[in-house]
C-alpha cells in the first residue's frame, strides 16, 4: 500500500488552503466533526480496505493497492 498526494499541484494547493481556512477539517465537508478532520474517517476506512485504490473524497490523497 502506498498513499501519495494528488499529482495535480493546483488541486493540492487548493485543498491545503481550504484546510487552513477550516482549521484542519475537510474543506469539502460542511460538518466540523472528528470524522471530518483530514485525513478523514471515510478515507481511513478506505485505506483499511485492501481492495480499495483511488482518491479520497476531496482528491488530496491517492491510495495505491
Amino acid at each position: 500500500m502506498k498513499i501519495i498526494f494528488n499529482p495535480d499541484e493546483k488541486i493540492v494547493q487548493a485543498i491545503r488552503d481550504g484546510l487552513k481556512r477550516k482549521d484542519g477539517y475537510c474543506p469539502c465537508r460542511v460538518a466540523k466533526t472528528e470524522d471530518t478532520v483530514c485525513m478523514c474517517k471515510e478515507f481511513r476506512d478506505q485505506i483499511a480496505d485492501p481492495e480499495f485504490e483511488g482518491f479520497c473524497h476531496c482528491r488530496l490523497y491517492y491510495k495505491f493497492k
